[in-house]
């Protein structure tokens, strides 16, 4: 196991690299540049020409790529033309709450999804199987910015019970050492700030993770429906073993590895930029703010924040993998 890890770490290069080639020429290709959307109406060729010189546009595009590796080998991941910040502060700055918000999310998905799709599949053919199967399809097909927006207005307008938008009350005196605002709460011993940054993490995560929920309550219900007819599986009932048993050693524990890859290549996705349910709750996080710069064409924060979300990707896949061998010894990872 330890060398299979080291194996696609050390793959991790390579990939990231020929990523990198790619971003760039693509990033190069889009309409417009950071000049023009920096300058607008002022947007001169001889204004152009001078915002280019200053951030090294003008210079042939292999060596800005060469420059810009180089730079990321050192952590330096540039300056953004939109704030004028360092890329690095604000992928600091923002990925904590999406982390937050992805976490919570994945949270309410699993917790929920894999019990309800397990009924389901136990439950086969009744009105439990008929309800988890339309709610599920009712969970994929509503747009999330939809459910955002009712959840807002039911749970925070109508019922004032939680926060519309924000990570915190503004009001609130909260020190952030971390930046993970209910990490933070902890920290510090502030519990007032603990309960308020999760009560806004609630709805935007509720809303987030309806989607994960649906898919992880159809694969969960047809991998134990796949498992629940196996040999194995009528032989411990045929040995007499008890239901819990036969339920968590053989049934669950064999229907999790689709499971598992499903909530891997969520919580990527998650990570990767919650865009419109961070616009819909106001949430200041990674997803919202590369939305922003690719609106401003803002070259060094879309590299940087894409590089870092394939870094994500490649690391959350390696733990699927881990993962599987844990759940279930006859994997062998190889």
């Amino acid at each position: 196991m330890l060398g299979f890890v080291a194996r696609r770490l050390a793959l991790l290069v390579p990939i990231l690299l020929g990523l990198s080639v790619l971003l760039f020429l693509w990033v190069r290709a889009l309409p417009g540049g950071p000049a023009e959307a920096l300058l607008g109406e002022r947007a001169t060729p001889e204004a152009v020409a001078r915002v280019k010189k200053l951030y090294g546009l003008d210079r042939p595009w292999y060596e800005q790529y060469l420059t810009w590796v180089g730079n990321v080998f050192r952590g330096d991941l540039g300056v953004s033309s939109r704030t004028q910040h360092p890329v690095v502060e604000e992928l600091l700055r923002t990925f904590p709450a999406t982390v937050e918000l992805a976490l919570v999310a994945m949270v309410f998905a699993v917790g929920a999804g894999v019990p309800l799709g397990y009924l389901a599949a136990r439950r086969h053919g009744t009105w439990i199987d008929h309800v988890s199967v339309a709610g599920s399809l009712f969970g994929i097909t509503i747009p999330v910015f939809f459910l955002g927006y009712m959840l807002k207005f039911v749970f925070a307008e109508k019922l004032g019970l939680l926060p519309t938008d924000g990570r915190q009350d503004p009001l609130l005196d909260a020190g952030h050492p971390t930046g993970f605002y209910v990490l933070d709460g902890l920290v510090t011993g502030n519990m007032e700030a603990f309960g308020d940054a999760l009560a806004h993490l609630v709805l935007p995560g509720v809303a987030l993770g309806t989607i994960p929920l649906a898919i992880v309550v159809r694969i969960t219900r047809a991998s134990v429906l796949d498992v629940l007819h196996e040999d194995y599986v009528r032989t411990a009932e045929a040995k007499g073993l008890a239901p819990a048993t036969i339920r968590g050693r053989h049934v669950l524990r064999n229907a999790l590895l689709p499971v598992v890859t499903v909530v891997g290549l969520q919580v990527g996705l998650l990570l990767g930029g919650a865009v419109l349910t961070e616009t819909v709750f106001a949430f200041p996080g990674f997803g919202k703010f590369m939305a922003d710069s690719i609106v401003a064409r803002d070259y060094a924060v879309l590299q940087g924040f894409i590089l870092f979300t394939a870094v994500i990707f490649v690391l959350v896949n390696l733990l699927v993998d881990v993962a599987y061998g844990l759940i279930d010894p006859r994997v062998r990872v190889t």
